[in-house]
């Protein structure tokens, strides 16, 4: 792997290149996420060896340095910045596996830069907004909010992993509940006093509530995948997949594990890394 940084007026990019550089044969897989930085595609990445992989760390997050003197995360503006970092490398067009936010950054960049992405796989885009209940949702997220700030980061943490896997729509019977004890998930339940977390603070509220260009997705020469782990059915994010499936007209695309099925112990959490790099293989072939 090699470590780089591209250097624009509004950020310092890290990225770093895993495999042979320049690419042969094929276009290069890039590998986004969000609030994850490239870190958390370590494994999968070390799994498509025979690929050129791109990774890199999102504008403010882990090694990419903004100044923009901005906090807040937004898709389009990241979508600006992977277009920037295509740019750079003279990549023409690439292939992408987008998680999570990622996913939704990386449909806005498909919606503004029609021809940077041969094919994007976007696994479970939380875009809550597209969801019958999306006002329910819009709630259950304030409440993950609310929570942190009130208790820190085990508290907003055990409010989010709440959130994440309740089965259906947000009810009453959600609402109802006690706040979920930290220690039920092996949290920390004492407090650091820091409300800067892009997850659980409202600063990436703008990537669950973006609404996609479906039309420009519809018309673009990219090929669309909409991506969802066989154990997130019913929950949030696999709600979310179904729902920007429906609205582009596509099916989805069942993945082995989870919404983190291809982690491989990063940030402690491991799903089916290798059954997750066979499918993407499949779908990318």
């Amino acid at each position: 792997m090699t470590a780089r940084v591209l250097d624009t007026p509004e950020v310092d990019l890290a990225y770093d290149i895993h495999g042979t550089w320049p690419p042969v044969a094929r276009p290069p897989l890039m590998m986004i996420g969000q609030p994850m930085d490239a870190s958390g595609f370590t494994t999968l990445a070390g799994l498509m060896a025979e690929r050129t992989v791109i990774t890199y760390d999102p504008r403010g997050l882990g090694r990419s340095v903004r100044k923009d003197g901005r906090v807040d995360n937004d898709p389009r503006i990241q979508a600006v910045d992977v277009h920037t970092l295509i740019a750079a490398l003279e990549l023409g067009q690439v292939d992408m596996f987008a998680s999570s936010g990622g996913a939704v950054s990386a449909l806005a960049l498909v919606a503004a830069y029609p021809r940077d992405v041969r094919t994007l796989v976007a696994h479970e885009p939380p875009l809550m907004t597209l969801l019958p209940d999306a006002v329910a949702a819009e709630r259950a997220r304030a409440g993950v909010r609310e929570a942190y700030e009130r208790g820190g980061w085990g508290a907003g943490m055990a409010a989010f992993i709440a959130m994440t896997t309740w089965q259906g729509e947000f009810t009453d019977a959600y609402f109802a509940g006690p706040a979920p004890d930290p220690a039920t998930f092996g949290l920390p339940t004492e407090d650091d006093g820091s409300r800067d977390d892009p997850l659980l603070s409202a600063r990436s509220w703008a990537v669950s509530s973006f609404q996609p260009d479906a039309d420009a997705l519809r018309t673009a020469p990219t090929r669309i995948v909409i991506g969802v782990g066989e154990e997130s059915a019913g929950m949030f994010t696999g709600r979310t997949s179904a729902a920007v499936a429906d609205l582009l007209g596509l099916e989805p695309t069942v993945f082995p594990g989870d919404h983190g099925g291809f982690l491989g112990g990063e940030f402690g959490r491991r799903g089916v890394p290798e059954e997750f790099a066979a499918a993407l293989r499949a779908v990318l072939a």
